[in-house]
């Protein structure tokens, strides 16, 4: 996700959008289903006006019933616009007044007003140039109809007139259903108490309009200056009318409008994400390896890796005399299907084998194996979304535990695709010439001592060359065979010494094979959720900025 800032007003808004469209692409699995339906809208009314902006700025006055807002729109028209009687409620469907001469067919088809007056060009209204006034139906409207439609107006408009009266100016509605919810439109918000000649209490209009201040802000809609009007005898409607002016005049209304939507909506949202998610290498631990290194035979292995290292040695350093005994010996990786892939005697290779079965003759995981590997994976589960929301949490812990048979599936072939063996050690083949030399001169002193006994035999004379007391073919047969006996003796020292090694080298590849299988079924499903989670937060935050 990538932050930018731009210094004009459309590629902001339009990001800010495409930010709260991909948080909501990213998240929406683990939000609030609400807030998510929610937001889908914001961002397709922001799009909606934002394609119809023009030089227009849409002014709704809101209100409950009888609070005189039709007799506020039609004395800041000018003329008696909107209908205004005793019966209440008097406002049934919404009526706007439009001042200048651009062109506002489009957005008054958006906004669904039925009821239209173009205001006349007088002296004193330029100011005003670009403004749409509706006068909606009543919000507190004893018919749904005129709620639904006020409602659905109060969505689309650019700035909010809320005009109230001395007797309803703490009414549940307005704070609860209305000023609460809209923190994030400080800019776009007027407040009105009207009627204010109706109070005939000394420094009564004052304090009743310090006390509506006072819980508006309380309501986190903002700090507004009460403005006092009276329609009737038409005070504080130059006021009024100035500060409606003053937000025609900056033309920005309907992008901060949308901004706030769009930060409201995120800011819901953000309940449904935690401040920030751990990293994945810091929640993966030893326990979780080892499950998955018993789970997947490797002691096993190593042990027939560490068979096969003696077997070898002996039958290359052992002694030639009775090294054919290691050929007897089966192959202990061959029985597993692992390692030499030569093909045997009915010219099957293991890896033929495994390509029918799919798998290694490792023995499948024990039950113990199994659930030591779902405790690991669980415990890693929980340590990623400890501290994220429960759908978060959900989602990681699901992430963290995938099946049995497609883990144990992947644990035997990342076995098969290790290479066990490594490169014969040279004092293989140094002791194998060795011993063959010794052999030889063990066998060509039998055969000089055989022939010098059927030539004793015959009475035939022969010198014997003598080392010493000893004849030479003597101590050529003794020598070689005792010197290839403790030759061999200390092959198998030096195997047992090289079997470690190669054992410690193979368990090396294995276990970064494990960690392979680790990190493709279990931390990267992981990562991957905890990556959407920080996409999202970081979106969500940058919608809000």
């Amino acid at each position: 996700m990538t932050v930018r800032t731009t210094g004009a007003r459309e590629d902001s808004l339009t990001w800010r959008a495409d930010q709260l469209e991909e948080a909501l692409e990213t998240g929406a699995r683990q939000l609030d289903p609400q807030a998510v339906a929610t937001a889908r809208e914001v961002v397709g009314r922001a799009r909606e006006r934002w394609a119809l902006k023009g030089g227009r700025t849409v002014v709704s006055l809101a209100g409950a019933t009888g609070s005189g807002k039709s007799s506020l729109f039609n004395a800041l028209v000018g003329e008696p616009v909107a209908a205004i009687g005793a019966r209440r409620p008097t406002t049934a469907s919404a009526t706007a007044a439009v001042w200048g001469q651009e062109e506002s067919a489009g957005l008054l088809d958006w906004l669904g007003v039925p009821h239209r007056h173009q205001v006349a060009d007088a002296d004193g209204q330029g100011d005003l140039d670009g403004l749409v006034l509706i006068d909606l139906p009543d919000f507190d409207s004893r018919e749904l109809s005129h709620r639904v439609e006020a409602d659905r107006i109060l969505a689309r408009s650019d700035v909010f007139v809320w005009v109230t009266d001395p007797q309803k100016y703490a009414d549940a509605r307005l704070h609860e259903d209305y000023l609460a919810t809209l923190r994030d439109h400080q800019t776009v918000m007027i407040v009105v108490l009207n009627q204010t000649d109706r109070v005939t209490e000394a420094g009564g209009s004052t304090r009743i309009k310090h006390d509506l201040r006072r819980l508006v802000a309380a309501d986190g809609a903002g700090d507004f200056e009460v403005i006092g009007t009276s329609a009737r005898i038409g005070l504080g409607v130059d006021d009024l009318r100035a500060a409606i002016a003053s937000v025609v005049s900056e033309r920005h209304a309907s992008e901060r409008r949308l901004r706030g939507d769009m930060a409201g909506a995120a800011r819901e949202l953000t309940g449904g994400v935690a401040s920030g998610e751990p990293s994945v290498d810091d929640v993966a631990d030893g326990d979780l390896h080892q499950a998955l290194v018993r789970a997947a035979g490797i002691p096993v292995v190593l042990g027939a890796v560490h068979k096969d290292y003696l077997r070898q040695s002996r039958a290359n350093a052992g002694w030639p005399f009775t090294r054919w005994l290691s050929g007897l010996r089966p192959d202990p990786l061959r029985r597993l299907r692992l390692g030499d892939d030569r093909a045997g005697t009915s010219g099957i290779s293991p890896s033929d084998v495994r390509t029918v079965l799919g798998r290694s003759s490792l023995p499948p995981p024990s039950p113990a194996a199994r659930s030591a590997v779902q405790l690991a994976t669980r415990q890693v589960g929980e340590r990623a979304g400890q501290d994220l929301p429960p759908r978060w949490a959900d989602a990681v812990a699901d992430a963290a535990s995938p099946e049995d048979s497609t883990l144990a599936d992947a644990l035997d072939q990342a076995v098969m695709a290790t290479p066990l063996r490594a490169r014969n050690p040279f004092w293989w083949s140094f002791l194998r010439v060795v011993q063959l030399l010794l052999a030889l001169t063990a066998v060509a002193g039998l055969v000089w001592l055989t022939v010098l006994a059927v030539l004793g035999y015959l009475q035939i004379d022969t010198e014997v060359p003598m080392w010493g007391p000893v004849p030479v073919p003597a101590l050529m047969l003794v020598g070689g065979l005792l010197l290839g006996l403790v030759l061999a003796l200390l092959s198998r020292v030096f195997g047992r010494v090289g079997a470690s090694r190669r054992r410690a080298l193979i368990r090396a590849r294995l276990d970064k094979a494990v960690d392979g299988v680790a990190k493709e079924h279990v931390r990267r499903p992981v990562g991957t959720v905890l990556e959407r989670h920080r996409q999202t937060r970081q979106q969500l935050q940058a919608v809000q900025s």
